[in-house]
């Protein structure tokens, strides 16, 4: 099971730009479609975005589409959410995971789960 570790949060200003950074202690993420996912306090977990094992497809909540952007580099192992025009709602705790899968699997295939990293959003 990969360990994950997220980097990258912080306090932002509404309107601000974050670059959150997801990479696995020890191994590649080559084969393992990767998403990111957030929760709130008092709310559901959501997925925020997802990118397939080839970096090809990729797919966002209706919430941050044309705001955020998922890539990766598998040949520094890391996958990375720039997140622009922030609003306080995207104020949660970020996760990344990963599933040794080619295409983004529905939420339980998830198996391997990183720490977390909080992104405030707040004048």
């Amino acid at each position: 099971q990969l360990q994950l570790v997220e980097s990258g949060g912080g306090l932002v200003q509404p309107g601000g730009s974050l670059r959150l950074s997801c990479a696995a202690s020890g191994f590649t993420l080559d084969g393992y479609a990767v998403g990111w996912f957030r929760q709130a306090p008092g709310k559901e977990r959501e997925r925020v975005s997802c990118i397939s094992s080839s970096g090809v497809t990729t797919n966002y909540a209706d919430s941050v589409k044309g705001r955020f952007t998922i890539s990766r580099d598998n040949a520094k192992y890391t996958v990375s959410l720039q997140m622009n025009s922030l609003k306080p709602e995207d104020t949660a705790i970020y996760y990344c995971a990963a599933a040794r899968r080619r295409l983004c699997p529905s939420d339980p295939d998830f198996g391997s789960w990183g720490q977390g990293t909080q992104v405030t959003v707040s004048s």
